[in-house]
């Protein structure tokens, strides 16, 4: 077989798996009456904005398209094309099958059990992690393939993570406004002013609440991945490329055929854990998140060692990628489900000021050894590889077995919708127990799958700054430097600092004005529908997803354009030599605000929960309350503008790298 065809044929064997464990989900029935209404109204909902989203986003890709073709290639403007489809259908697949699986879960934990459930919701998920893996090797291997003869090639790819990037970023804060807002405006209202349970039928902003699980955690989350997936290996194959070496066709083929085999281990991962579905749903998650990268190891030995003119070392570079990532979700982990959570639940006892205190200590605090970790990473693959390819490829090692990450990663949400669809349809005490330890759980592998994506997305993106960093020293030689005795580099970086505080600013801010509007809505249902507090009336439910969806739609705009065109000003503006500084700026500050927000956000909403498990006074008591206020604060934190980090540095990168080739030295102000 041509090895040029591994990766998409790989990629194509991938999604027949993910269509095969997609059936076996819709196996399951969906149960009657008020269950199947409940689940067709939260699956409707979430098709309904993803659709709309993508009208939007269609504009935007064709904009990026078309200047593409004009100043770049034909080659990059149809990579543009490729990498949005891409990024899109993975987001969109793993939404579809996530909103058909949560309430199958939920019946299936009526009718057969935990290990039952367990099965749907990690089935549910799988197909969103084989549907991103599969889909990056379909689309960047056929790609490669077809462009490997031209000389603008490799070049073009990069339009591809381009395409992927803006996706990713519209997905991501769309998203994460709808989930949030309504959230917010459910959780405050319904819990801290009626005194409801969570997921309360009364309560009209709970069907949002379920239908942004969908499209933020699901759909964003799988685009968010899909981008830095595709971003480290196309930052491989650019540094291989400008790499004046013998074996340079081996390293840019190298970081593709890793990315397959990894798609291997990630389906035998999956299959453990089905096998294992028995156990402890812990002990059976933990056991494929831990065995598939082991496989995957052993598999990348013996294909670096066929490899004539590849050193082994490039082998513990992807080594030191795979652990680093392991390390940071167990860091996550940690501080979003043990000690640091007891200690914000019974800070709570003296009010929600000292909730919100201990809170954000917690995630300082969390920002520390994960960053120690990802300079480990970055040290032990530039002293072992020569230049910055060793630094790619230990990114491809952390993302290559993707499928099984983002498999668990996506089995929260429809745990956590599972659970809401059992509260609302009233399927008792049991039901409500078994969809309860399901979704406390699939709040540790969430926070585990934003530790990651964090840390994958910080290696994707210095990979591609050092790709940047090569081509442009490619075309000016030694007058191209990022020396910090360069005023302009810390021009650049000083920049580069302040647009994550600016873009998180604006998401934040997004959310609470969406989130006002909300409340009002549901303060106004509460107060004028008749019969509506006794459960004698159907609250209107799709009035707050409307309000949602519209929030959404408007606010995500600003930081799409922010990021896509400050690559652009600040090169032409400046020079190629700033926007190199401005890149690097903006990575230490994406990476940091992304550790804190998504940690303390996990930390709060866990916190709450310690309580709601009948601790520290239980529900309904003032411990309670302080800290549903600190999960209100958590939740843009952790859901929509810390996730936005980690794709923002990475579109700015990828922008940098397709208009490399563009730029001046020093700028037209400059």
């Amino acid at each position: 077989m041509n090895t040029l065809l591994m990766a998409p044929i790989l990629g194509v064997i991938g999604m027949v798996v993910a269509f095969v464990v997609y059936q076996l989900v819709m196996k399951y029935p969906d149960g009657e009456d008020k269950v199947k209404k409940i689940g067709d109204q939260i699956h409707n909902g979430a098709l309904a904005f993803m659709k709309t989203e993508y009208k939007y986003l269609l504009i935007f890709v064709a904009i990026l398209v078309v200047l593409a073709y004009l100043f770049l290639s034909t080659e990059s403007a149809i990579a543009v094309v490729v990498g949005a489809l891409c990024s899109s259908l993975a987001g969109f697949i793993g939404m579809y099958a996530a909103t058909k699986a949560n309430v199958r879960t939920a019946t299936a934990a009526q009718k057969d059990g935990a290990a039952a459930a367990l099965s749907v919701s990690f089935y549910g998920g799988s197909v969103m992690g084989l549907c991103v893996a599969s889909l990056g090797l379909i689309g960047l291997g056929s790609l490669y393939y077809f462009f490997n003869g031209y000389e603008t090639g490799v070049h073009a790819l990069e339009g591809f993570g381009m395409g992927a990037s803006v996706v990713a970023l519209f997905s991501r804060v769309g998203g994460g406004i709808f989930t949030k807002s309504a959230d917010v405006g459910a959780d405050l209202v319904g819990k801290v002013e009626a005194g409801i349970p969570e997921d309360d039928p009364r309560n009209p902003g709970v069907i949002a609440d379920n239908v942004g699980d969908n499209v933020g955690d699901v759909a964003g989350m799988g685009s968010d991945i899909f981008e830095s997936y595709c971003g480290s290996m196309i930052a491989c194959i650019a540094i291989a490329y400008t790499m004046d070496s013998v074996n340079s066709t081996d390293l840019m083929m190298l970081p593709l055929l890793l990315a397959s085999i990894g798609l291997i281990a990630s389906i035998i991962g999956i299959i453990i854990v089905k096998l294992q579905s028995s156990k402890a749903p812990a002990s059976a998650l933990r056991s494929g998140t831990l065995l598939a990268p082991a496989i995957f190891m052993i598999m990348a030995w013996f294909l670096v060692k066929s490899f004539d003119s590849v050193s082994v070392n490039v082998w513990w570079c992807v080594l030191s990628g795979a652990v680093g990532g392991v390390l940071i979700g167990l860091i996550t982990e940690y501080y979003t489900g043990s000690t640091p959570v007891k200690k914000i639940a019974e800070s709570g006892e003296t009010g929600s000021a000292t909730v919100m205190i201990s809170g954000l200590s917690v995630g300082m605090q969390s920002v520390v050894i994960p960053i120690i970790i990802l300079a480990a990473i970055i040290l032990t693959s530039t002293t072992l590889v020569d230049g910055v390819y060793g630094v790619g490829i230990a990114a491809v090692g952390m993302l290559a077995t993707v499928g099984i990450t983002m498999a668990i990663d996506a089995y929260g949400p429809v745990a956590d919708n599972a659970g809401g669809i059992a509260e609302m349809s009233g399927m008792g005490k049991e039901v409500r127990d078994i969809t309860d330890s399901l979704d406390e759980l699939g709040n540790t592998t969430a926070a585990i799958g934003k530790g990651f994506a964090i840390g994958a997305a910080a290696l994707a993106a210095l990979a591609i700054i050092s790709a940047y960093s090569a081509q442009v020293s490619a075309t000016y030689g030694d007058a191209f430097s990022l020396a910090l005795t360069n005023p302009i580099v810390l021009v650049g970086m000083f920049i580069g600092i302040c647009i994550p505080f600016l873009i998180a600013s604006i998401t934040m801010t997004a959310v609470g004005d969406a989130a006002f509007e909300m409340i009002n809505e549901i303060r106004r249902q509460f107060r004028e529908i008749t019969g509506l507090m006794e459960g004698e009336a159907d609250p209107d439910s799709e009035k707050c997803v409307e309000i949602a969806t519209k929030a959404a739609l408007k606010k995500m705009m600003l930081p799409g354009v922010i990021a896509v065109s400050m690559p652009a000003i600040v090169g032409f503006g400046l020079g190629a030599i700033a926007l190199g500084g401005m890149l690097a700026g903006g990575l230490l500050g994406c990476v940091a605000l992304a550790l804190f927000m998504a940690n303390a956000g996990g930390a709060w909403d866990n916190a709450k929960k310690y309580v709601e498990k009948g601790n520290l006074g239980g529900k309904g008591s003032d411990t309670h309350s302080a800290t549903v206020v600190g999960d209100t604060v958590g939740d843009p934190f952790k859901d929509t503008s810390g996730p936005s980090m980690n794709i923002l540095i990475n579109v700015m990168a990828m922008v940098s790298l397709v208009i490399s080739g563009l730029l001046p030295l020093n700028g037209f102000f400059f």
